[in-house]
């Protein structure tokens, strides 16, 4: 059935992220993920593949299985502070789990000062929720991008491939994915929230799109299409991302 991408986060009655860092001998970092999605369920239409998205590697030779989303939820007030590259990998794990798919080797989009987002992801193919590829390699994700719908579209033939790990789109209210990357993939100088631990409003962010701008609509270069890299945010604070559309949301890839 055609799905028409939800306009707003607060109409899916989505809880931001919350990022809590304990201690469990050395610093261990734990993300609770609080959402109550309005009519949605588990079970329902494609979300319902996720059970057995857990197996087979995405270049092991096995059959496709979910090995890429973009965040369901964002990083609330703690804007740019994912917890460095740890805790956003393990945000990605969660999620996953939520899934069924928790049981792979999840890393966070997301580049630092002593590592290129791109080498972090593993080879590919990459596939998404709905098993299809979205990329077959680190070369062509970064040459070709992964293809996208307009702001507003409805998508009935399923041609948009960046959804979340349980089949949604981004709103057009977070569609500002935090990458810290070049659209090569390599790490933007002083563009990563200080390695992913800052909410500060002197720290900034570089950010990828969810989603295509309609044909006649002028925001700027060609990199502001860019799925990785299409601008700075205004800062890394809540309010800093939100301003030009984001919500702290980021890409996980499965790296085995």
């Amino acid at each position: 059935m055609p799905r028409r991408r939800r306009t707003c986060l607060a109409a899916a009655n989505v809880v931001s992220l919350a990022l809590v860092k304990s201690k469990i001998g050395c610093v261990g970092i734990a993300w609770l993920v609080f959402a109550s999605i309005a009519g949605c369920s588990s079970s329902g239409g494609s979300d319902g593949t996720g059970g057995a998205a857990g197996t087979g590697g995405a270049g092991g030779g096995g059959e496709p299985s979910l090995s890429f989303f973009v965040t369901s939820v964002g990083s609330g007030q703690n804007g740019g502070d994912l917890g460095g590259l740890a805790g956003a990998d393990e945000v990605c794990r969660s999620l996953a789990a939520a899934v069924g798919a928790g049981d792979r080797a999840w890393r966070a989009y997301l580049s630092t000062s002593a590592e290129d987002a791109r080498d972090r992801i593993g080879t590919g193919p990459w596939y998404n929720v709905r098993l299809q590829e979205v990329a077959p390699d680190v070369d062509t994700l970064h040459a070709e991008g992964i293809p996208r719908i307009e702001w507003f579209a409805d998508d009935p033939n399923e041609e948009g491939l960046v959804i979340d790990e349980s089949g949604e789109y981004v709103p057009l209210s977070d569609h500002d994915i935090v990458t810290g990357s070049t659209m090569e993939g390599r790490a933007f100088e002083g563009r990563t929230c200080q390695d992913w631990t800052s909410s500060s409003e002197n720290d900034v962010a570089q950010v990828g799109h969810s989603d295509l701008a309609p044909e006649g609509v002028t925001i700027g270069g060609p990199d502001r299409l860019s799925w990785n890299s299409a601008h700075e945010t205004v800062s890394c604070t809540e309010q800093g991302l939100a301003e030009r559309q984001g919500a702290g949301r980021f890409y996980c890839f499965a790296a085995d």
